[in-house]
């Protein structure tokens, strides 16, 4: 099981808080879409045949690009790799895209058969902390009309410890998201990134903080939520009804096998990890120099393991202490059985047979819990 993954670069405006590679000309469009097919035809042999499950259009803001451009990279992709005829699509839009027009396309003219909306908070002055270009009345009626338009495998961002996000507000956002019956959701912490336009304000003091505790209340909050509607939290920041799993996040987390197509877009093939150059105008020039710029990194057995184990602890599989001994030998297997046995007393792990999970005390810490556990060079 393989997946791709497109990003599209292009937004109107830049959120503060975000730190992934966007651009806000649209003047690059044309290009850039002749560039992206350039470079699926030039690295079809990445995937080595495995056959193609997932086509995830992220960004920047995929719901900017026209529906014919998204057919002629979904055909482009068809055409190169083995895709199956079961392929989950998805794209992630902005509330502001989704109008009634846009959506229809979308379902009777495209294979697109997700959607990701990215609604952040229900709160109009949440938005406006985040330099979210749509209001919070726009999410309303674009999750309203995407269900109306036949678009049931749902799922929308929410963030929390947004400063001003009281508990009760929280709460709120939730109430509204199970009001619609969706069956996914990814929530996640409001992190300062550095370099971000929100860390300069914070920094100059024209912005608040976030507060850890505030976030740690939301996250409780969260968990107790989604479990009393049934909502299987299937990793770190992310719920669902059962059959509503991402396909293809659930691919990075299981440690498969994706192409990155499109400026900083990364690539993993088991052994090694390549990531594309971070400049629109470099990307590209590729299509006409016929050379991709590209950073690689050849993963060490150290690194793969200390990979294995990150991801799987923020999974509801857990990670697999038989799958270390298979995969990494004796001396990971020993080593990571000496190590977890300080997280189980704390109960911040459990065990069950040769599978170990975090408790939801432990999920508060995954990422400390998760580093102790590393190999060293």
């Amino acid at each position: 099981m393989a997946g791709v993954y497109i990003h599209i670069p292009f937004c109107k405006q830049r959120c503060h808080y975000c730190n992934f590679y966007s651009v806000i000309s649209e003047k690059y469009r044309k290009p850039f879409l002749k560039a992206l097919l350039f470079e699926v035809d030039q690295r079809n042999d990445y995937l080595k045949n495995e056959r193609v499950n997932t086509i995830y259009f992220g960004g920047g803001t995929p719901s900017l690009s026209p529906v014919d451009q998204l057919n002629t990279i979904i055909n482009k992709i068809k055409k190169v790799f083995d895709v199956s005829a079961e392929v989950e699509i998805t794209l992630e839009a902005n509330p502001d895209d989704l109008d009634a027009d846009y959506l229809k396309s979308l379902k009777n003219e495209t294979p697109v058969n997700r959607l990701s909306i990215g609604v952040q908070s229900f709160f109009d002055d949440d938005l406006k902390y985040l330099n979210r270009v749509h209001s919070a009345k726009q999410s309303l009626t674009a999750i309203e009309l995407s269900k109306n338009y036949g678009f049931h495998n749902l799922t929308i961002d929410l963030i929390y410890g947004i400063p001003g996000l009281t508990n009760e507000k929280w709460n709120d956002n939730l109430k509204t998201f199970f009001s619609f019956d969706i069956p996914h959701l990814s929530s996640y912490a409001l992190t300062v990134e550095p370099k971000t336009a929100l860390a300069v304000l914070i920094g100059k003091g024209k912005m608040k903080k976030t507060d850890e505790n505030e976030s740690v209340e939301h996250f409780k909050i969260l968990l107790e939520k989604t479990a009393e509607k049934d909502f299987i939290h299937y990793e770190i920041s992310n719920f669902a009804r059962e059959g509503f799993y991402s396909k293809h996040n659930s691919i990075y987390w299981l440690g498969g096998h994706y192409i990155g197509f499109g400026p900083s877009a990364h690539s993993y093939n088991g052994h090694s990890r390549q990531w594309n150059v971070a400049n629109m105008k470099q990307y590209i020039e590729a299509e006409k120099t016929k050379n991709i710029i590209f950073e690689k990194e050849v993963l060490s057995e150290s690194q793969r393991y200390n990979e294995y184990v990150m991801t799987s602890l923020r999974t509801t599989w857990g990670c697999d202490s038989e799958h270390i001994q298979n995969v990494f030998g004796e001396k990971y297997y020993n080593y990571f059985n000496k190590m977890i046995v300080p997280f189980i007393a704390d109960e911040n792990i459990y065990q069950k047979g040769n599978r170990f999970f975090l408790t939801d005390k432990g999920k508060l810490f995954a990422d400390g819990i998760a580093s102790e556990l590393f190999m060293d060079e």
